[in-house]
């Protein structure tokens, strides 16, 4: 039986549906003691000196840590431009000061949750308040520096110069130009972060908490703590979801810390924390807030031929990915477009704000908000369907990428533009298309419809090191009676581990039931990298199939057990010249188009949205049901981002910090019909080729919309959420 291709039941089903799967915030073990962090709520300061005495002399409580407590007081995924805990007290230079509202400054563990708690109100600061810049605009040019060893407050620059951009432009009969500022988002993660320190039965230093990548955790940790690798484990059971926002560290170094402190004290104890709601909200990075002034130019025949943009990205209080973040906005910001003529440059800029991170298509959104809705302006001012101009500018084999090099090969943006508009009901006539007409009733509201489409990379770009390990071993005798693959890929509520197995099984050629799985326990399991990028399908498929190769080759040998490891590592990519942009950005991609169909109240300012059409060429849908809850789940998130997620920060300060204040999406908010339509191009170097797609439905869906809304209004809206008083707001109906 071939197990690529089904629906198969995922392994994690049954536990999940009878509360019976563990999260972090669900396993306790003997005589744990209980952590509060004290987080700064301080956008910007020097801390003079912190009194930790009361605090101590607490009956139940155990241990407060500071600054002074960290071995190697930094950390940072990118780069380790964050103190552990902020205060005086550690060799790192600048860590005496808070950042940002969601910094660290203690960590008290204590008998009860309750005590630790009572014990924060007795720890005494003194703080020195600096002044603070909440606004990326002012970040860039302020003498006032968030991180003064750094000379300035932008601290990544991208350039691409493809062409001569201002012949172009001369040459353009029509020219678009406007800015476009995204949000923040949250990531709401149904699971709020929450862990267990202990010290196992081994020596180490053991966390027990959700992530995104045991291995890249676990080097943050061993470095902080300056421990050999060895002597640090991290274990991620049941993840209750992620969506970028588990990549940087919350509790885990702070959790390995007072493992460790118990330990030397003689007081060994495991450690639990739960952080609250409001806790998550500001102790984690969100999605970037981006603004991007961006010019394009086209032929009255409907060629673009040339885009120029400036992209700014709040990368907040430190670093986080906001490169890699950056290094994908770069790309995406002028579309999956060929476009001859380019000029980009991009900054990321520290703020007082909450760090910006990776959060669902990480830049992709952002540069495809503006991308989209600068090719349905275009199509306007041509009088031209935006359907059409698309499929006269896509990119096909062989065409450059405003980077210089092409595309890798199985190209498929011109189908999946070309199905998308089918399926919603776009005619065609040769190379001319014409849009549906437009709905109408007498209920009193305005309808509209709109396009958008995207691509998106998966795996790590631009010359980030790229490998992903897998290990299976076989047992029996005469015949294989159970596989048993290692994997340290995490499950944060996609479905990966099923995956897992259906692939195993495949590559093996035996019952799915012989599959088990041993995952995410660095113990156990080798680097698998993170789950992100839309990478782990493809990574973990690649390295089953060779690790399946190895020990069935084993197996024939007559060894018992036999046991095949194998390294995957994909085509290189290299980092953009920092002169041209030129590069090799990704070794793959995925490729998406949406039509949104909306209703609006002009009298409430409320958007209905009716139906949204998600085409995705997905290489092969190794789980469909899978792909199809994937395809839902991101349009329900990105409707939310569209519609609903008005993140607020002022002064540096969160004014959104509870789930009644940042309005997620309800059953009530969920598009009356979500329409996922799945092609199959195969990658060439994708497992059964299969390409990554958690991602890609996230993409466009906001530039669909905003284009919905100029077909139901003739406005266009460069900024969102698309709020009741935004929108009131641009129709004119409410003062500015």
């Amino acid at each position: 039986m071939t197990y690529i291709g089904q629906s198969v039941q995922r392994v994690d089903a049954v536990a999940k549906v009878r509360g019976e799967a563990l999260y972090p915030g669900d396993i306790n073990l003997p005589g744990q003691a209980y952590m509060k962090i004290l987080f700064a709520n301080r956008p910007h300061a020097l801390i003079r000196a912190i009194d930790v005495s009361a605090a101590e002399a607490m009956p139940g409580v155990l241990l407060v840590l500071t600054a002074r407590d960290v071995p190697v007081n930094e950390y940072g995924l990118i780069m380790p431009d964050q103190p552990v805990l902020c205060g005086p007290g550690s060799s790192k230079l600048y860590a005496d000061r808070v950042r940002f509202i969601g910094d660290q400054v203690a960590v008290v563990v204590a008998e009860t949750e309750q005590i630790a708690q009572e014990a924060l109100r007795a720890i005494r600061v003194d703080y020195e308040d600096l002044p603070i810049i909440g606004d990326v605009r002012d970040a860039i040019h302020s003498d006032v520096l968030i991180h003064p060893d750094r000379g300035s407050n932008v601290f990544c620059h991208f350039r691409i110069r493809k062409g001569d951009c201002e012949a172009a432009f001369a040459k353009a009969d029509v020219i678009v130009e406007d800015e476009y500022v995204t949000p923040v988002q949250e990531h709401a993660f149904l699971q709020p972060e929450a862990g267990l320190g202990y010290i196992d039965e081994e020596g180490r230093v053991t966390v027990i908490v959700g992530g995104q990548w045991t291995h890249e955790d676990q080097e943050q940790i061993a470095h902080a703590l300056h421990l050999p690798l060895e002597k640090v484990r991290v274990i991620y059971p049941a993840i209750g979801g992620a969506f970028g926002g588990r990549e940087d560290m919350s509790v885990q170094i702070v959790l390995a810390l007072a493992a460790w402190r118990l330990q030397q004290i003689g007081k060994p104890r495991p450690v639990k924390i739960i952080w609250s709601r409001e806790e998550s909200i500001i102790g984690h990075h969100k999605r970037h807030l981006y603004r991007i002034r961006t010019r394009w130019g086209a032929t009255r025949e409907g060629k673009v031929i040339a885009a120029e943009a400036e992209v700014v990205a709040d990368g907040g209080a430190y670093a986080y990915t906001s490169t890699k973040v950056l290094g994908n906005a770069t790309l995406m910001c002028t579309g999956p477009y060929q476009i001859p003529n380019v000029k980009v440059d991009s900054y990321a800029v520290y703020t007082n704000n909450i760090p910006g991170g990776a959060f669902r298509g990480f830049g992709g959104p952002q540069g495809a908000f503006a991308a989209e809705s600068q090719m349905n302006r275009l199509a306007e001012k041509l009088g031209m369907d935006p359907v059409e101009l698309r499929m006269r500018n896509v990119l096909r084999e062989g065409d450059l990428l405003s980077v210089g090099t092409p595309l890798p090969k199985g190209v498929s943006i011109a189908q999946v533009v070309e199905t998308c508009a089918l399926r919603s009901g776009w005619e065609q006539d040769g190379d001319q298309w014409r849009r549906p007409a437009k709905a109408c009733g007498n209920d009193g509201l305005l309808h509209g419809r709109g396009f958008a489409c995207a691509f998106k990379n998966v795996g790590f770009s631009f010359g980030a090191p790229e490998q992903c390990m897998a290990t299976i071993e076989l047992r029996g005798q005469d015949e294989i009676e159970e596989a048993i693959l290692y994997h340290a890929g995490a499950d944060v509520g996609q479905g990966s581990h099923t995956v897992f197995a259906q692939m195993a099984a495949e590559a093996l050629g035996i019952a799915l039931e012989k599959v088990h799985l041993v995952t995410s326990d660095t113990a156990t399991t080798e680097n698998s990298g993170s789950v992100s990028a839309s990478r782990m399908t493809f990574m973990a498929g690649n390295a089953i199939r060779g690790a399946a190769q190895a020990a069935l080759a084993k197996w024939e040998n007559e060894e018992r057990p036999a046991i095949g490891t194998y390294q995957y590592r994909p085509p290189r990519t290299t980092p953009y010249d920092p002169e041209t942009g030129k590069s090799e950005p990704n070794f793959a991609y995925g490729y998406v188009a949406e039509s949104a169909e909306i209703e609006l109240d002009t009298e409430t300012g409320q958007i209905f949205l009716k139906r949204v059409v998600c085409v995705d060429d997905v290489g092969r849908a190794i789980n469909p049901q899978q792909v199809q809850g994937q395809v839902e789940g991101a349009v329900v998130q990105a409707a939310g981002y569209a519609l609903l997620e008005n993140f607020i920060q002022e002064n540096g300060q969160t004014r959104t910090r509870t789930l009644s204040t940042y309005l997620i999406p309800t059953i009530l908010d969920v598009p009356e019909r979500v329409e996922s339509v799945v092609l199959e191009y195969p990658d060439p170097i994708g497992p059964w080729g299969a390409r990554g797609m958690g991602e890609m439905p996230f993409l466009p869906l906001v530039p669909a919309i905003t284009a919905a809304l100029h077909d139901a209004t003739g406005v266009w809206f460069t900024e969102f959420p698309l709020t009741p008083e935004r929108v009131l707001r641009g129709l004119g109906k409410l003062d500015a």
